[in-house]
């Protein structure tokens, strides 16, 4: 019998507030353990939280990049459970009404996976064990998060990955987290079952906790899917369970038995008032948005005419994205920008990091300036892109580099007399052309295009090089 995987989602996402969600405390990253607690945030007796009104926010425009509908009355509840990284012996979240309900995140198949809500919430501190014993960091407790909950309607390993990608990409273009997986700021907790290929009813599922890579939930996946099918040919049942994945043996090992909502014990934060968001604000946040990624990807495609790959690689960062549309402002062809910087300006940026802040030595007034010399017709390609290497050495523009006669072009004769001693000076080349190796005639052109420094027109020389040969 084949087996069908199923797998849904629970997202946190750290958000990129000043500080945290109910107290001042800030949120920054690192620290000396405990430096960046209060009595609020560590749930002291006699304390009081304050909601953060730009968790709101961010939660709001994670809400709309998503398609959900922003609930104009949500509230904050209680979590209860006791764990030594959670100090009030309990967590402060949202279950009954949360701030964003529905919505879906559209994979590159077509297929749209479903989501059940997003709502907001604080996250716990940090266990860290060493040598036999543990210790408690609560840095991290009460830095705000918003968790995003799937529908179970991941079909693939596949599909899982482009998810988690598509939802990472999103929220660092609205500018509500990094989504730094190495550094906790986005976490997956992935529900897996299976069930036979055509069947509707849903198996029981699994849950693999605090996944951090991509790569180690592809990996955890497939172990788990392996382990249930297994499991079930030879007679045994699924139990609901919580899991965690060891990559070094990649395997997943059981935490505790699963909990569903009754056990935690919900109600409402008596301590915190309800939170109204009415539909002006709705409208002025969602009017602060940039262009989503799909979108300006798509308008790349049908109105610039750029390849669907180059359109995916400028729009996979935000940063590029911009750097691209300044870069583009006024000029003839996007396809000459964009080339420019996928051939040679990402060349300058080995690592995905370095792609994500896009750094450059030059800005995009510069390149938007070297590329409209070669709309005016004042200077070619190839000169161009020797001049942009030279701007990414230094950081100073293409009139640095770029003089008076270089913009002037070559009169007709000289570029005769060019190809001419293109041809003399090299017979083997003329000799395989004519022996139908076609591809011979590009050194020719080369020649030319060297001692004309650029100035010369490829394709006329090339068509020049040919009547001069037959």
């Amino acid at each position: 019998m084949k087996y069908e995987l199923v797998a849904g989602f629970e997202t946190h996402i750290e958000l990129a507030t000043k500080t945290k969600i109910f107290c001042s405390c800030t949120t920054a990253f690192g620290g000396a353990p405990n430096s960046h607690c209060c009595p609020v945030c560590i749930g002291l007796p006699g304390t009081l939280p304050k909601l953060n009104r730009e968790v709101v926010n961010f939660g709001i425009k994670a809400g709309l990049a998503t398609h959900g509908e922003i609930a104009e009355i949500s509230k904050m509840d209680r979590k209860n459970y006791c764990y030594p990284d959670l100090s009030k012996a309990y967590q402060i979240s949202q279950l009954y009404a949360p701030l964003s309900i529905g919505g879906y995140v559209e994979l590159s198949n077509g297929r749209k996976i479903r989501l059940h809500h997003i709502h907001i919430e604080e996250d716990a501190g940090k266990l860290i064990h060493q040598h036999g014993d543990t210790y408690v960091d609560y840095n991290r407790g009460g830095v705000p998060l918003i968790e995003i909950v799937s529908e179970p309607d991941i079909r693939s390993i596949d599909e899982a990955k482009e998810y988690v990608e598509k939802l990472q990409q999103v929220m660092r273009y609205i500018g509500i987290s990094d989504c730094r997986m190495q550094e906790g700021s986005m976490r997956c907790d992935v529900n897996i079952s299976v069930r036979p290929e055509g069947s509707e009813t849903l198996g029981t599922r699994t849950e693999i906790k605090n996944m951090n890579s991509i790569t180690n939930i592809a990996k955890a996946m497939e172990y788990e899917y392996e382990r249930q099918v297994d499991l079930i040919e030879s007679g045994g049942k699924v139990v609901q369970e919580t899991l965690r994945y060891d990559d070094a043996t990649n395997t997943t090992s059981s935490m505790r038995s699963k909990e569903d909502a009754h056990d935690y014990r919900y109600f409402r934060d008596p301590d915190l008032v309800t939170i109204n968001v009415p539909r002006d604000v709705v409208e002025s946040l969602k009017a602060e948005m940039p262009e989503l990624p799909s979108d300006k990807c798509k308008r790349y495609i049908e109105e610039l005419e750029i390849p669907e790959k180059d359109a995916q690689l400028l729009t996979k960062y935000r940063k590029i994205s911009e750097f691209f549309d300044k870069a583009c402002e006024g000029v003839k062809s996007a396809k000459s920008v964009s080339n420019f910087i996928i051939g040679q300006i990402f060349r300058r940026t080995e690592t995905e990091a370095d792609k994500e802040t896009f750094d450059v030595s030059i800005t995009p007034e510069q390149l938007n300036e070297l590329v409209k010399l070669i709309d005016s017709g004042k200077i070619r390609n190839n000169l161009a892109k020797a001049t942009l290497e030279k701007m990414l050495d230094s950081g100073k523009g293409a009139l640095d580099f770029i003089s008076e006669s270089d913009m002037a072009g070559l009169d007709e004769n000289t570029v005769n007399e060019l190809c001419k001693q293109a041809i003399e000076n090299n017979p083997k080349a003329v000799d395989d052309y004519k022996n139908g190796k076609e591809k011979a005639i590009k050194s020719l052109v080369g020649n030319v295009m060297k001692n004309s420094r650029g100035k010369a027109d490829a394709v006329a020389v090339e068509q020049k090089i040919k009547e001069m040969i037959s």
